[in-house]
C-alpha cells in the first residue's frame, strides 16, 4: 500500500514513518485519543499537532484530531523531533561582532534576535547562529553565552570560546565587577539619579511580567541611575534620557526599576510605557560593556553606538540643552 507524503513543510521527519495496525484490543475513539494510548511517549497537544500538518494518516488518508478510529484501520505516523531537540544546532544566523579574542567575542546584538532557544523561539536564536559561526562553541555550555540581553534589547554582551573563560566571566558577574551601561529612554522629567534597591521576582498577577509588587521568588536587583538630558516629544510629552548602571542582571531589571519610579521606558507596553513615532520595542540599548579579559590582559571595554530606532526617535525630540554625557572612566565598571 503507497501512502502520500505529509506536508512538505516539515523540515525534519524520520525518514521511514511508523505503521501501527489497530487490532481488536484497541478501543475506538478519538484519533488522537488513541494516539495517545499507543504512543504514551509522546504529548497528546503534540500528537495533535502532527494530525494537523498532515503527519498522521489514516488508512492512507489525510486526517482530522477527532477522527473515530478503531480495530481494522490502519495508521500512518511520521514523528517530528521534539522542538527543544532541535534547539542547539548550527544555524546561519546574521549578528554583528564588535570584537574578539581567542576566549571571547562581545556582540553587539540587534533588535528582534532572540539570545537562547526557548518556548516559542527554538530556532532563529543568537545561540544557533553562534554555533554555526563558531563550531568550537558546542564544547562549552550554552554555546558560550554568558548573560543575555532581551529579545527587544538591543546592544553589547560577552561570549565565552572557552569553559575557562566562561567560568571566570560568570564569577566576574557574580562578584559585580562586569560594567554594563545602558542609555534609556523614558516618559516623565527625572530630575536627579539615584539607586533603585529593590528585589524583583515574578508578577503574581501577570506571569509573563516582572515586578517590585509582592513578586513571587524575588532575587535582589540593584540598578543606578542618571539622567542625562530632558526634553519633549511632538505631542508634548515629556522624555528622559537616562543612563543605567546594572550590579545586577535580573530579568526586565531596568524595565520594572524604572516603572516603578513611575518613568517607563518609552514604547514599553508591558510596563505602562506610552507609545512614540519610529518605536517599536522599549527604548533600551546596552551602550557600554566592561570586564577583565580572562587571558590576563586587564580590563576590555566597549561602546556601542545607538541603533537607528533610537537615533530616530532621540531626534524627534526637543532637548531642553544640548547636554553631552559626562566623562566616563574607564577605570570604573
Amino acid at each position: 500500500m503507497s501512502f502520500p507524503l505529509p506536508s512538505s513543510d516539515i523540515e525534519s521527519q524520520e525518514a521511514e514513518p511508523q505503521i501501527l495496525d489497530l487490532g481488536a484490543g484497541v478501543r475506538a475513539d478519538r484519533l488522537d485519543k488513541v494516539l495517545a494510548q499507543l504512543l504514551p511517549q509522546h504529548s497528546r497537544s503534540r500528537l495533535q499537532g502532527w494530525i494537523e500538518r498532515g503527519n498522521v494518516l489514516v488508512n492512507g488518508k489525510s486526517a482530522t484530531v477527532r477522527q473515530v478510529v478503531g480495530p481494522g484501520d490502519q495508521l500512518t505516523v511520521w514523528e517530528e523531533p521534539a522542538p527543544e531537540s532541535l534547539a542547539f544546532v548550527p544555524e546561519p544566523i546574521d549578528f554583528p561582532v564588535a570584537a574578539e579574542s581567542d576566549d571571547w567575542i562581545v556582540i553587539d546584538k540587534p533588535v528582534g534576535l532572540v539570545v537562547h532557544p526557548g518556548a516559542g523561539n527554538w530556532h532563529g536564536t543568537l545561540l544557533n547562529g553562534l554555533l554555526y559561526r563558531y563550531p568550537e562553541l558546542a564544547q562549552v555550555p550554552r554555546a558560550g553565552i554568558v548573560h543575555r540581553l532581551d529579545k527587544d534589547t538591543s546592544g553589547l554582551m560577552v561570549v565565552a570560546r572557552t569553559i575557562t573563560a566562561q567560568t571566570a566571566l560568570v564569577r566576574q558577574l557574580q562578584a559585580r565587577t562586569v560594567g554594563r551601561r545602558y542609555v534609556a529612554l523614558v516618559s516623565g522629567h527625572l530630575r536627579r539619579g539615584g539607586t533603585i534597591d529593590r528585589p524583583i521576582g515574578r508578577d503574581p498577577r501577570v506571569p509573563v511580567r516582572m515586578s517590585v509588587e509582592r513578586p513571587i521568588a524575588a532575587k535582589p536587583a540593584i540598578t543606578h541611575f542618571e539622567p542625562m538630558r530632558r526634553g519633549r516629544a511632538h505631542s508634548g510629552m515629556p522624555v528622559t534620557e537616562v543612563e543605567c548602571r546594572l550590579e545586577t542582571g535580573r530579568t526586565h531589571q531596568i524595565r520594572v526599576h524604572l516603572s516603578s519610579l513611575g518613568h517607563p521606558l518609552l514604547a514599553d507596553t508591558l510596563y505602562g510605557g506610552k507609545a512614540i513615532e519610529h518605536a517599536t520595542r522599549q527604548m533600551l540599548h546596552a551602550a557600554r560593556l566592561q570586564f577583565d579579559d580572562p587571558a590576563g590582559a586587564g580590563p576590555q571595554v566597549f561602546h556601542a553606538p545607538l541603533p537607528e530606532d533610537m537615533l530616530k526617535v532621540s531626534d524627534g525630540i526637543e532637548w531642553e540643552e544640548p547636554e553631552a554625557c559626562p566623562e566616563e572612566d574607564d577605570e570604573l565598571p
